[in-house]
C-alpha cells in the first residue's frame, strides 16, 4: 500500500503536530510505501520570509528525522523539489469547477472572517490533489478537517479519468484518531495561531515553564474532580502508560490534591519521552550536509515516481 502525506513547515513543530499527525506517519511508514513532504509550496499561502521559509523547510526535516522518520524506510523530500507536481497541478486546473473550490471550507472561513484570501489559497485543494495523485498514492492520513480535500482530490481524478481516460488512482483517507487532538495551554486545541503551543524540541526549563503555566480551574485541593474533558489529564494521557493514567484517573476522583502535582508528573513524563529525539536532533542538526543528502536522495526518488504519472497525464489529455 501507497501511503503519502504532507507538512507545512510554518513553524517549529509542537505536541499537537506530533500526537495528531507525525507519530501516525512514522507507523505507517512500516510495512507499506510511505512518501512524506515537506510542504514548503503550501507554506507559502502564510510565511512570506524567505529566509524564514528556508529554515522552517530545514528544521522541519531535521525535526522528522529525529522523532524517528527512517529514511531508509519512508521517502522524505521537499515539495518544491518536485516540480512535476507543479506540471501536474496545472492539468487539473483545467478540470477544476470554480464552485468546487468556492465550496471548500479554508477558503470560505478566511472569506466569512473578511480576510484577504489570494488564488494561493483559493487553489489550495487542487496542489493538495496534484500532490497525491503524482504517486499514485493509495491512502492519505489526514484530521478530520482535511477530508474534504481528499474528496475533492478524488472528484478531479474522477473527472480527469472520465475525459481521458485511466490515468489516476482514487486514494482513500485515512482519517487520523480523533483521540490524538491535543489541548493547548489554554485548553483549545493547540495551534500555532492560538499561541498555546508547547513545541516538541524547545529546551527542557522552558518547556516545564510553559507546562506548570497551564491554565485549570479554581477547584479546591480537596474536592474530587472528574478526568474527563479535563485538558491537563488529557495532556498527561498523551505521554502516560496505561497504568499511570489509571493512577492518575484515581488520584482526580478521590481528590485531596493540586494542580501542581500533575503538571510536575506531566512534565517529567514529557522530559523522558523526549530525550532520544532531543539526542537523535543534536545528531542531524550537527550534520546538516547528511539532511540535505537524504531529501536530495528522496526528491529524486520522488521525481521518478511524479515523472512517470506526469507523463501518464500529459499523454491521455494529448499535450505530449
Amino acid at each position: 500500500m501507497r501511503v503519502l502525506s504532507g507538512i507545512q513547515p510554518t513553524g517549529r513543530f509542537h505536541w499537537g503536530n506530533y500526537f495528531g499527525a507525525i507519530r501516525q506517519y512514522i507507523d505507517l511508514q512500516h510495512g507499506n510505501e510511505a512518501y512524506y513532504f515537506i510542504a514548503n509550496l503550501h507554506a507559502l499561502t502564510t510565511v512570506r520570509e524567505p529566509a524564514l521559509l528556508r529554515q522552517y523547510t530545514h528544521e522541519a526535516a531535521i525535526d522528522l528525522l529525529a522523532l524517528g522518520l527512517d529514511p531508509t524506510k519512508a521517502t522524505l523530500y521537499v515539495q518544491s523539489d518536485v516540480p512535476e507536481v507543479s506540471e501536474l497541478c496545472w492539468l487539473l486546473m483545467t478540470v477544476t469547477p470554480m464552485g468546487l473550490l468556492e465550496r471548500c471550507v479554508a477558503y470560505k472561513d478566511k472569506k466569512a472572517k473578511g480576510l484577504a484570501a489570494d488564488a494561493g489559497l483559493f487553489a489550495y485543494p487542487v496542489l493538495m490533489a496534484a500532490d497525491i495523485l503524482g504517486y499514485d498514492s493509495d491512502v492519505v492520513p489526514v484530521g478530520a478537517d482535511q477530508v474534504q480535500h481528499i474528496e475533492v482530490c478524488r472528484d478531479l481524478a474522477g473527472s480527469f479519468n472520465h475525459l481521458f481516460g485511466e490515468t489516476f488512482v482514487l486514494p482513500k483517507a485515512k482519517v487520523l484518531d480523533d483521540s490524538a487532538k491535543v489541548p493547548g495551554t489554554d485548553g483549545e486545541k493547540m495551534s500555532k495561531s492560538y499561541n498555546n503551543t508547547i513545541e516538541l524540541f524547545e529546551p527542557a526549563k522552558a518547556m516545564r515553564k510553559k507546562i506548570m503555566s497551564i491554565k485549570t480551574d479554581s477547584r479546591p485541593m480537596e474536592q474530587p474532580k472528574d478526568p474527563a474533558g479535563d485538558h491537563l489529564f488529557d495532556l498527561y494521557s498523551l505521554f502516560a502508560t496505561p497504568q499511570q493514567r489509571d493512577e492518575m484517573a484515581a488520584l482526580y476522583r478521590r481528590g485531596g490534591f493540586g494542580y501542581g502535582e500533575v503538571k510536575k508528573a506531566l512534565a517529567d513524563l514529557a522530559d523522558a519521552f523526549l530525550a532520544e529525539p532531543r539526542s537523535r536532533r543534536e545528531h542531524w542538526a550537527s550534520h546538516p550536509d547528511e539532511v540535505r543528502a537524504i531529501l536530495a536522495d528522496g526528491a529524486s526518488r520522488a521525481r521518478k515516481k511524479a515523472g512517470e504519472v506526469l507523463r501518464r497525464a500529459q499523454k491521455n489529455a494529448g499535450v505530449r
